[in-house]
């Protein structure tokens, strides 16, 4: 500006100078809106949206506090620019994240942009109004925008690309340690050209209508270009260096350093990046998953540091708190990927946490479970009110001293773009650059809006049903005269059958159960459907197999069960067939009985049993196959039964475990005190753990197949199957959802009716066997003994 030029305000135009609030909102508006048409119509997700948003509040910040009253009318451009950059900056977000990008979309706004470059200093000429801080603003938006063209272009052609859109940021930043590289440069038309072939580079190579080795030649030489410009400019300052330039320094504007207030400072700072890059997956719990740096942690202390002190004290201790809430759902993230081999769903997965404690006080005992829920109570206070408090005591000492803080942070961003792009590690597997709790929070919210998508669609599947109006004679005629039993065995799953360590357990005491029931004339068809569950779950496992629709989660549990589904066991209750539930893991009342169409129900009060607690199980398998015979197949003057067993001596924790007894000396179970030693179950190793749960699906199939042996009743027909694989502590990762299934009878027609579905004969299938989605088992099976449905 010249001197004496009037500034914006004394200009009285309030055309020429609008308010910088209003500017700034008129800019957010556009940029929010930028942003959801991108989303609409170029699918820019979660990530990117947050990427976006960020550019648009930490340039809205920045401004801010840049005193000015007014940006002028070049500066509302200049503002339209910012609006492009931040959709821009969306889009490579997402790309950097691994997610698709449509690159017509970002090379039109890019070309925008630039484009707007020459109108906004058009604007400033025509106005009058050209400004010193006009122009650092029109040059931070172009050096920005090229930074975002070379990370998306560094992607495809390596790191060395981000030289191009980096080197103004590395001659910035070695002015703050040699402040004679800070002095004013003249103007030089050679620099503005090789600005330009930058930008014209950087958009054709983001284009990809060029070979890579085209496209590296033509970046590389735009390189080229750009050292020798810096390198003329550096040469100058150099030449014409003030000597008493080093000796003036800014007073430092703050109070005398504590050691003892700087520990706590730091301490709160480690709480806050420990929270930011805890890992969701338990098998990422490692030491170097500590040592990454959170791109949120560099952003929002940017953002904090900016605002105003009385919005930034309050917004420190809300964002604090919401970081404590974030790491309570990690840490159940943590737990649900051990257990149930998926992360916590806050909106589905709620019902599960009384579960998980009901499991607690029945292996471990009240007092057990009593700690477990006061434990929770506590860490999860602590977490959320000492991230609050970390929170606030970071911000406030990054804010005494705001103009280093802004250039640590500068430089630490630096390093999570490099580390981000050029993919560097702290340990194998474990990038440096972290983005976590960013992740995490697109993955829940994306996960809320599918949980409720899929409630409506999943009510309109459980109302559509083939076999719902099947008469009666047109069900199950090829059972007629059977009792049929359904034996579900608790976390039976594949790797029983398929892991060398504990298929040397399960393995043989299935194949001694074959052979003792083709001693006793049995036959076996065998194969394998991949459950809605992994780890626990079970009824969810349950109504899956017999609904003939896939529940995996609490909700789809809840609208199934309140509608009028028709089950595989209300199907034999509607043939005639007398029908059963037998649930030792049930400890209460169970409305859900009348839902599946069962006629009667047995919880482990009904049972009888006398002995002792085994874990979870409290009664062993064959207590419970032996209240089946006394129960309902003993029953004088009965008519056919249909009966779902619930075999749960395979249930974790798998310890104490039941051994095989005699028969015939089974009474109420008492003999079974001398085999519930107390365990120390949560000492155990992971081996042990492994061991147990194979010598406990071991003693399940024992249990059944010596049952069966030994019915009189030669119309039994039994299917056998999992209802999930156990939890990945016992599997390891990538073990797959698939448990076996059997269908067991004396009687060939039975099995000659499955004989199309290729399933293995035997009683374990081999690994080539048919994999089947458990909900296809209703249908397959009715179509298999019944007549078509009528639709």
């Amino acid at each position: 500006m010249a001197a004496g030029e009037p500034t914006l305000p004394e200009r009285g135009s309030t055309l020429l100078a609008p308010p910088i609030a209003a500017q700034l909102t008129t800019a957010g508006l556009l940029g929010a809106a930028l942003l959801a048409a991108l989303h609409t119509t170029s699918g820019l997700g979660g990530v990117g949206l947050m990427g976006g948003a960020l550019v648009l509040v930490l340039g809205g910040a920045l401004l801010a506090r840049s005193g000015e009253r007014s940006l002028g009318p070049a500066g509302s451009v200049t503002l339209l620019r910012l609006v492009l950059i931040a959709g821009v900056a969306g889009l490579v977000v997402q790309h950097l994240a691994g997610r698709p990008v449509r690159d017509v979309v970002l090379v039109g706004l890019t070309v925008a942009a630039l484009a707007l470059d020459a109108v906004d200093g058009w604007v400033a000429r025509r106005t009058g109004t050209c400004t010193e801080r006009g122009a650092r603003f029109d040059m931070e938006s172009d050096a920005f925008l090229l930074l975002l063209l070379a990370v998306y272009v560094a992607s495809d052609l390596g790191p060395w690309v981000l030289l191009v859109g980096g080197m103004r940021y590395l001659f910035v930043a070695a002015g703050w340690v040699w402040p004679w590289l800070t002095a004013p440069l003249p103007a030089r038309y050679s620099a503005k050209v090789v600005a330009a072939l930058q930008g014209v580079a950087l958009v054709v190579a983001s284009a990809h209508v060029l070979p890579g080795w085209a496209a590296a030649a033509l970046v590389g030489a735009a390189l080229v270009a750009l050292v020798w410009s810096f390198g003329v400019s550096v040469q100058w300052l150099a030449r014409h260096a003030d000597p008493g330039a080093a000796q003036r320094t800014t007073p430092v504007v703050g109070t005398e350093f504590s050691w003892w207030r700087g520990l706590l400072t730091g301490l709160a700072a480690l709480v806050l990046v420990a929270v930011l890059v805890a890992p969701r997956d338990p098998s990422a719990l490692v030491w170097g998953s500590y040592l990454r740096l959170p791109l949120e942690g560099v952003a929002g202390l940017a953002l904090l540091v900016l605002l105003p002190d009385r919005w930034r004290r309050l917004l420190a201790v809300v964002v604090g708190v919401l970081l404590g809430v974030g790491a309570v759902l990690t840490a159940f993230d943590v737990g649900f990927v051990s257990v149930l081999a998926r992360p916590f769903d806050p909106v589905l997965d709620s019902p599960l946490l009384e579960d998980g404690v009901g499991f607690v006080g029945s292996t471990y005992g009240s007092a057990a479970e009593v700690a477990a829920i006061v434990a929770a109570i506590v860490l999860g206070v602590l977490l959320v009110a000492g991230a609050g408090m970390a929170a606030r005591r970071v911000a406030g000492a990054a804010a005494r001293h705001r103009r280093g803080t802004l250039r640590v942070l500068a430089a630490l961003g630096g390093v999570w773009l490099v580390g981000a792009v050029a993919g560097l590690q702290t340990v194998p597997g474990v990038p440096v650059a972290a983005a976590t709790t960013a992740a995490a929070t697109v993955d829940r919210a994306a996960a809320m809006r599918t949980a409720f998508a899929d409630a409506q669609r999943f009510r309109a599947e459980s109302g559509s049903d083939a076999w719902a109006d099947a008469p009666a004679a047109d069900l199950l005629g090829g059972l007629r005269g059977k009792d049929v039993v359904v034996a579900i065995v608790e976390s039976y799953g594949r790797s029983a059958l398929d892991d060398p360590g504990l298929a040397a357990t399960v393995a043989p005491a299935v194949d001694a159960g074959q052979a003792r029931l083709a001693g006793a004339g049995y036959g076996a068809r065998s194969g394998f459907l991949t459950s809605s569950v992994v780890g626990s779950g079970s009824w969810l496992a349950h109504a899956t197999l017999l609904s003939g629709l896939r529940v995996d989660n609490q909700q789809r549990y809840y609208t199934l069960t309140s509608s009028d589904r028709f089950t595989l066991s209300a199907a034999f209750a509607r043939a005639g067939w007398e029908t059963a539930a037998v649930q030792p893991g049930t400890t209460r009342a169970w409305p859900e009985g009348r839902f599946y169409g069962y006629q009667r129900a047995y919880n482990v009060h009904d049972l009888g049993y006398r002995g002792p607690s085994f874990g979870w199980a409290s009664m062993p398998d064959q207590v419970v196959l032996d209240r089946v015979s006394r129960l309902e197949l003993d029953r004088p003057a009965r008519g056919p039964v249909m009966a779902e067993v619930d075999l749960v001596s395979s249930h974790a924790p798998w310890t104490p475990l039941p051994h095989m007894v005699d028969w015939d000396t089974l009474g109420d179970g008492s003999q079974f005190a001398a085999q519930a030693a107390p365990t120390d179950a949560a000492a155990r190793s992971t081996e042990q753990v492994r061991q147990d749960y194979a010598h406990s699906v071991a003693y399940t199939m024992d249990a059944l197949t010596s049952w069966v042996q030994r019915s009189a009743d030669p119309n039994l027909v039994v299917v056998v199957v999992g209802d999930h694989q156990p939890a990945p502590l016992v599997t390891g990762p990538g073990a797959g959802k698939d448990v076996p299934i059997s269908i067991l009878s004396r009687d060939p027609a039975v099995l000659d009716r499955v004989g199309s579905w290729g399933w293995s004969p035997g009683l374990r299938p081999t690994p080539d066997a048919p994999t089947w989605p458990m909900e296809a088992f209703r249908d397959r099976f009715l179509g298999a003994y019944s007549g078509p449905p009528r639709l």
